[in-house]
């Protein structure tokens, strides 16, 4: 078996928007190529003029393809946004647009425009997630409070992380740590 190759499609961002693109590919010819949101698996490499050919048709629909570079700019916006959430939260001075901005030496519109349309989500709410992934970690480990956890993570309040943690998963902060204490029991009983 060939080394598959992924291109990466921005503005792909729902099911109708993959039925168009694997419209286009197999009306290219290529039958194999398995379309997923944002992004196509070849199982063959695509020859110049078949690729430009594609480019062309996407780009009539709205579609495009991402160079390689600004896929790497993204993975470095998530790899940033990791390293503030998991490193060192409380020693950004200034707003994350600002520190984003700063640190890649790009406009945080472009930044924000580019992840956005790759990714299906903003810089925002991934960031959100991320933090909340981070704290059910805190709240399982039950080496602090959820006060020096909201502390440690940049909130403003107990209230604010409390209300983002039920927003994002559906659960109070106090209940999804009761959850995993009852699940963590049963596995400990076999």
């Amino acid at each position: 078996m060939g080394q598959q190759k992924q291109i990466n499609i921005k503005n792909m961002v729902c099911k109708r928007c993959i039925i168009v693109v694997s419209d286009i590919f197999r009306n290219e010819g290529i039958v194999d190529a398995g379309v997923e949101m944002g992004k196509v698996i070849l199982k063959r490499p695509m020859g110049n003029i078949e690729l430009e050919n594609i480019e062309a048709r996407l780009n009539k629909v709205g579609f495009e393809i991402i160079s390689e570079a600004k896929i790497r700019l993204i993975e470095q916006i998530k790899k940033i946004i990791i390293d503030i959430i998991y490193q060192h939260p409380k020693s950004i001075k200034v707003n994350f647009s600002t520190y984003l901005t700063n640190k890649l030496h790009l406009d945080y519109n472009y930044l924000s425009s580019l992840f956005s349309s790759v990714e299906g989500t903003t810089i925002e709410k991934h960031m959100i997630n991320l933090k909340i992934e981070r704290v059910k970690e805190l709240l399982v480990y039950d080496e602090k409070t959820l006060s020096e956890i909201a502390f440690d993570m940049d909130y403003s309040s107990v209230a604010h992380l409390s209300g983002q943690f039920k927003k994002v998963t559906g659960f109070t902060p106090s209940y999804f740590k009761k959850l995993r204490e009852q699940k963590r029991k049963s596995i400990d009983e076999f």
